[in-house]
């Protein structure tokens, strides 16, 4: 890969320790750093520290004496901005066009033909905030790309969504938006799980929320894929780039699979979505039958649910394709006593389904929320790769999908 020069902006983070560590990445891999850090973000670390690291000067201030137009010179400079940590205070401030900063200002004089990348630190509870949240989406819509946050513990101790990225995970993402444009893909993914009707206020359903399908198509949007999230509509939102429809039951998923795959031509899907195999055919209650999704059952009806299976959504995919090339990654989810037979489930999904790729992973043997194992087994017979976590997962699910033809070395 050629070598960029990158403006990387610090604000003020505790987990602005970790952006040094990214910023030590991208010099050791010889691209030129200049950093930027505001009065918070050098509450954590050291100009003498940035200065060390990338061997340039730190530029803190708009009106500093021989720099007042350096917002501007940086600006045409860089080949790519990042702002990592990029605090709740800073996105929101960049959403509403503030320029009376530094950071303000060189946002607001950026070519946006080049890439902007903003890396979140916060507060879980800051993260999910209805004002951070428009404020991310609105600078989405003017092509500002995320960086997925990290969920687990934070540095107040509580656990959710809102951790900076890893270092690895924020130089892969920045050498992503940096790599030429051959080779990107059209990818559609599916997350969440299917709604059956019971009754008009109940539903079968199962547990899963989406999170593992956000992560993917962040990361493949990251990779410079274009990305379409077919998610349901409860289930976990994407953080950066990704177009976006929902569904909520089994019909609406199949309906909106025939349209996107028939009507456009995708390179692959990644479907992970928790498809229900069941469906209310009949309700039998004391006063009669009625059909099921419609009006109320009492509380003291003791209705009796009569099911039929569905049709397995993955085993068609490809034959309603527009493109028969498309590459199709399944997911297997066995729990408890299936999990001797998970090696078996996973062949048979193979071949019924005619998946490229299969992910198993077992609901027994996560340890907690960062916790993800899983397997990638492979149709063709190649050995199969494990992961620890999510990303670890995304990261490999955009490996096996990219190019192998790709160019290695271009510039943007």
């Amino acid at each position: 890969m050629s070598r960029f020069n990158i403006a990387f902006v610090l604000t003020g983070s505790v987990a602005a320790y970790k952006a040094c560590d990214a910023v030590s990445r991208l010099v050791k891999l010889g691209h030129r750093v200049r950093p930027v850090a505001t009065s918070a973000a050098l509450r954590f670390v050291g100009a003498a520290t940035l200065e060390g690291l990338t061997g340039e000067r730190v530029l803190t201030e708009l009106f500093e004496a021989g720099g007042a137009l350096e917002h501007i010179h940086l600006g045409r400079w860089a080949d790519l901005v990042v702002i990592c940590p990029a605090t709740a205070h800073t996105i929101n401030r960049l959403s509403s066009g503030l320029a009376d900063d530094l950071v303000g200002a060189l946002f607001l004089a950026h070519d946006r033909r080049k890439p902007f990348l903003v890396a979140p630190a916060m507060n879980p509870a800051m993260w999910d905030h209805p004002a951070t949240q428009e404020s991310v989406a609105r600078l989405s819509g003017w092509g500002v790309r995320f960086i997925p946050v990290g969920q687990g513990r934070t540095a107040c101790g509580e656990i959710g969504d809102g951790r900076l990225a890893e270092p690895a995970d924020i130089v892969a993402a920045i050498e992503a938006a940096l790599s030429p444009a051959a080779g990107r893909l059209r990818i559609l993914v599916t997350s969440g799980g299917t709604s059956e009707p019971v009754d008009a206020v109940r539903v079968l359903s199962n547990t899963s929320t989406g999170s593992t399908g956000a992560l993917i198509a962040d990361r493949l949007a990251l990779e410079g894929h274009q990305t379409v999230l077919l998610r349901a509509e409860r289930s976990a939102r994407p953080s950066g780039a990704v177009q976006e429809e929902t569904f909520v039951s089994h019909g609406d998923l199949d309906r909106a699979l025939g349209r996107l795959l028939g009507g456009s031509r995708f390179d692959a899907v990644v479907h992970c979505a928790a498809v229900s195999d069941f469906a209310v055919e009949a309700i039998e209650v004391p006063a009669g039958t009625p059909t099921p999704g419609s009006g109320k059952l009492a509380s003291d009806c003791a209705p009796i649910l009569r099911l039929k299976p569905l049709p397995k959504l993955i085993d068609g995919l490809r034959a309603r394709s527009a493109n028969p090339a498309l590459k199709v990654v399944a997911f297997k989810l066995t729990s408890g006593g299936e999990r001797a037979g998970g090696a078996t489930s996973v062949r048979a999904l193979l071949e019924r389904s005619g998946a490229d790729m299969v992910v198993h992973n077992d609901l027994d043997e996560r340890a907690g929320p960062e916790s993800f194992p899983s397997t990638l087994h492979f149709r063709d017979g190649s050995p199969a790769i494990g992961c620890a976590t999510r990303s670890e997962l995304a990261a490999e699910l955009a490996r096996q999908l990219s190019p192998s033809d790709a160019p290695a070395d271009a510039s943007p």
